[in-house]
């Protein structure tokens, strides 16, 4: 079984990134992972400084040990000014390749105005410096306010299954990069 791991790059509430991340790690579950979501409004993480040394900020070994455990990411962001947030982005700043190398990474973003490609294409440079391993699926939802029912269920029909595809393969690149058979998975 591979373990995933969520993180929301929102600290709005009711944030339409994280009722997307919320989607895709219930249908990664679905295909078999264990999954976990760490919610960055819950954590009290530091601006990254440079220093590796955040030993007053207990969140911040959480986050990191997470995610070194953790076989894929999945990764949701609001796209503020045309890119990844900065919550985000701290967040990924304050781990290193220690955490973030070999990781098998889902992206998506969540914007309130036409679909656009631009905070994804940054996590997958983010990503590529850190050595992680981005699949070629993403998911990019243009005008979020209308994607949602008032219970977080997805009211589009085409984006339902392209959130299925985007888990069936992050658990299953996942699985192949770590040497695990992709036979034995299925959607349950």
């Amino acid at each position: 079984m591979v373990k995933i791991v969520g993180i929301g790059g929102s600290l709005r509430a009711g944030s339409y990134s994280q009722l997307a991340l919320k989607v895709a790690a219930d249908r990664a579950a679905a295909w078999g992972a264990e999954v976990e979501v760490l919610d960055l409004r819950s954590l009290d993480l530091p601006f990254c400084d440079g220093d590796n040394d955040y030993h007053q900020y207990p969140d911040v070994e959480k986050l990191r040990e997470a995610v070194k455990s953790a076989d894929g990411l999945i990764l949701a962001t609001p796209e503020y000014h045309g890119s990844v947030s900065g919550v985000l982005k701290n967040a990924l700043d304050l781990m290193s390749f220690e955490h973030l190398d070999g990781k098998v990474v889902g992206a998506i973003s969540v914007l309130g105005g036409q679909s656009n490609n631009n905070a994804l294409n940054d996590l997958r440079t983010i990503l590529r410096w850190v050595h992680a391993w981005v699949i070629p699926e993403q998911i990019a939802i243009g005008q979020a306010w209308k994607a949602f029912n008032a219970d977080g269920k997805l009211l589009d029909e085409k984006l339902s299954e392209r959130f299925d595809g985007f888990a069936r393969s992050l658990v299953e690149n996942t699985a192949k990069l770590r040497g695990l058979s992709v036979k034995s998975l299925q959607a349950v």
